[in-house]
C-alpha cells in the first residue's frame, strides 16, 4: 500500500519546539490493562539453529517477510512458519549499497561486501584493501548526502599483541567502488550507531569505546566531514574521576516521547572499591534551544551488574514507549555474582521496570546478540538473543508499521537515516530507519510504532536524509504501509534533479 503525501516546512520556530518540550512534561501514554506481554522460545519449532553472536534482520529477498543473519549464518523466513538456512555471510549489516532494490550485506568481522544478486544469491565483490583490522561493529548511512550508503567501521584491538586498530570511513562511489576517506587510531571502538540527532538532514555517528575511554559523537556538517562534540555536548558517557567508561554498545531512541531522539550508552563497569567506574547512562536530547546538548539522566532504574554488554531498543508491548533489552558479557562476574540479560519496560517519565521474569526471559546466558523484528507480521516485536529466538505472544494494544523506500538517487534505496513522527494525543512518537545498533547488531529496518489504546487514524511525518519532508494523512492503525520517496521539493538544499 503506497500513500501520497505533501510537503511542509520544518518545525523550526521556538514556539513549535516549546510545544514539543511541554508534551514531555505531560503524563505518559496510558493504555487499557492487559495481560503481561510474554515471549515464547521457539527456535526448534521454527528450524533455527543459531550461533550466539551478533544478529541482523532484513528482508533480503523482498518477499515481505524479514529474514535473519545470526552467528554469521543467513536464515530465510518462510512466511512466518519456519526458517531455512541459506548461506554463511559473517557478522555484519544489511543495506542496499548499490541502490538496485536488493539488500546487500557488509561483514565487519570479515571486512568484505556481499552483493545481493536478484534477491537471493550473494556474491563477494571487490572491496578496498583497508589493512589489518579487528572490528566488532559498524554503521552504514549516507554520510555525504549523495544518495549512496557509506560505512563507518569501528576499529578495536588485538589485546595479546598490544595493537589498537583505527576507526575508518569508507565512502561509496555511486555503487561502483569505495574510497577510504578517513582513518584515526584514537580509542578502542565496540559498537557504532548513526542518527540525525540534530535534525539538520545529515547522519551523525556515535561510537562506544572500551578501556575507560570517552565515547565519540561525530557531528556531520552535511558533506561527510565530522567533528567530535561528545565532550562539549555531554555525550561522552563519563562520570567522576574516570575519563570514560567501558562502553560496549549504545542505542538511539526517543525515551520520553518529545519528538527528539535520545541516547542510551551501555557500560560494562567493574565493582571497583577505589571509585565507581561509569555505569550505563540515559542521555536526553535537549533540543535546538540548547544546540541539542545531552542531559545525563543517570542510570534511572537500571540495576547494577558488572558485565552489561549490548542494548537493543523496541516497543515490545506496543504501549508507545521504547523499552530496553540489555545483555551481559559474563554468566558469573566478580565475587561470584551471577549476571543475566535484562528486559526493562519503559513506563514513561524516565521510569524503567525490570520485567525479565514476567516476560519469561529470565536467566539467559551471556551474549552480545540482541535485535528486534516482527518475524510473523502480526504487529508486535520478536527478539533474537543468546542464540535463541523468542516470539512475542502479543497484547491488546494497537500498532503501525512503516516501510520506507528511497528513490536510489536523492535518497538511498534502504531509506536508512529517515525518521517518521506521529503526533499521538499529548505525545510525539519518533522512530528512525537504522543500520547498526548496540554492538554490531541490527534491528529490522521497517519502522514499528506501538500506539497503546489509540485506535483512530493518525498523520505521519517522514523526514528523509537531506532535509526532505513528507506528510501522510489519515493512516489507520494495525497495518503495514509502504511509502516511496517521490518529492522534488526539499525543505533546504537544492531540489532533486
Amino acid at each position: 500500500m503506497t500513500h501520497q503525501y505533501h510537503n511542509r516546512s520544518l518545525p523550526k520556530t521556538p514556539m513549535q519546539y516549546a510545544a514539543v518540550a511541554l508534551w514531555a512534561l505531560l503524563p505518559p501514554l496510558t493504555c487499557p490493562a492487559s495481560a503481561e506481554t510474554v515471549f515464547k522460545e521457539c527456535s526448534d519449532s521454527l528450524g533455527l539453529h543459531l550461533g550466539n553472536s551478533k544478529a541482523a534482520w532484513a528482508d533480503y529477498n523482498n518477499d515481505g517477510w524479514v529474514d535473519l543473519c545470526a552467528g554469521g549464518v543467513l536464515w530465510q523466513n518462510e512466511h512466518g512458519k519456519a526458517f531455512r538456512k541459506v548461506t554463511t555471510l559473517g557478522e555484519g549489516l544489511f543495506a542496499d549499497f548499490d541502490n538496485d532494490g536488493f539488500t546487500d550485506y557488509f561483514s565487519y568481522s570479515g571486512r568484505w561486501l556481499c552483493r545481493n544478486i536478484e534477491a537471493g544469491t550473494f556474491q563477494k565483490t571487490a572491496f578496498p584493501q583497508i589493512g589489518d583490522c579487528a572490528s566488532r561493529g559498524a554503521s552504514c548511512a549516507d554520510f555525504n548526502c549523495d544518495g549512496f550508503l557509506d560505512l563507518y567501521i569501528g576499529g578495536y584491538e588485538d589485546w595479546g599483541k598490544g595493537i589498537t586498530y583505527p576507526d575508518m570511513i569508507l565512502l561509496n562511489q555511486h555503487g561502483q567502488s569505495w574510497k577510504k576517506a578517513w582513518s584515526e587510531k584514537r580509542y578502542r571502538a565496540r559498537g557504532v550507531t548513526s542518527c540525525d540527532f540534530d535534525r539538520d538532514g545529515d547522519l551523525d555517528i556515535y561510537v562506544s569505546n572500551y578501556r575507560l575511554a570517552p565515547n565519540l559523537l561525530w557531528r556531520n556538517d552535511g558533506t561527510g566531514t565530522f567533528a567530535d562534540i561528545a565532550i562539549s555536548h555531554n555525550a561522552a558517557a563519563t562520570w567522576g574521576r574516570f575519563p570514560g567508561g567501558h562502553s560496549i554498545g549504545s542505542a538511539w531512541g526517543d525515551f520520553d516521547n518529545d519528538g527528539l531522539i535520545d541516547l542510551f550508552a551501555g557500560n560494562f563497569a567493574h565493582d571497583d572499591s577505589r571509585g565507581h567506574q561509569p555505569q550505563s547512562f540515559f542521555l536526553r536530547n535537549s533540543g535546538p534551544d540548547k544546540d541539542f546538548h545531552f542531559e545525563n539522566k543517570g542510570q534511572r532504574q537500571i540495576h547494577y551488574q558488572e558485565s552489561y554488554a549490548s542494548p537493543a531498543l523496541g516497543d515490545y508491548d506496543n504501549d508507545g514507549n521504547l523499552d530496553l533489552f540489555f545483555t551481559t558479557v559474563y554468566a558469573t562476574a566478580s565475587f561470584g555474582r551471577k549476571n543475566y540479560p535484562v528486559l526493562y519496560r519503559n513506563d514513561g517519565a524516565w521510569s524503567f521496570e525490570d520485567v525479565t521474569d514476567q516476560a519469561q526471559l529470565a536467566q539467559l546466558p551471556p551474549t552480545y546478540q540482541a535485535a528486534w523484528a516482527d518475524y510473523d507480521n502480526d504487529g508486535d516485536l520478536d527478539l533474537v538473543t543468546a542464540g535463541k529466538f523468542f516470539a512475542n505472544q502479543g497484547n491488546i494494544n494497537n500498532w503501525l508499521k512503516v516501510k520506507l523506500i528511497g528513490n536510489g538517487k536523492t535518497i538511498n534505496r534502504s531509506a536508512i537515516g529517515s525518521q517518521v513522527t506521529i503526533q499521538l494525543e499529548n505525545r510525539t512518537l519518533v522512530r528512525q530507519v537504522e543500520a547498526g545498533t548496540g554492538e554490531g547488531n541490527q534491528n529490522e529496518m521497517t519502522i514499528h510504532f506501538g500506539l497503546g489504546a489509540h485506535k483512530e487514524p493518525v498523520d505521519l511525518e517522514v523526514f528523509w536524509p537531506g532535509g526532505y519532508r513528507q506528510i501522510l494523512n489519515n493512516i489507520k492503525p494495525n497495518q503495514l504501509i509502504t511509502v516511496k520517496f517521490n518529492s522534488n521539493k526539499p525543505v533546504h538544499g537544492d531540489p532533486e534533479k
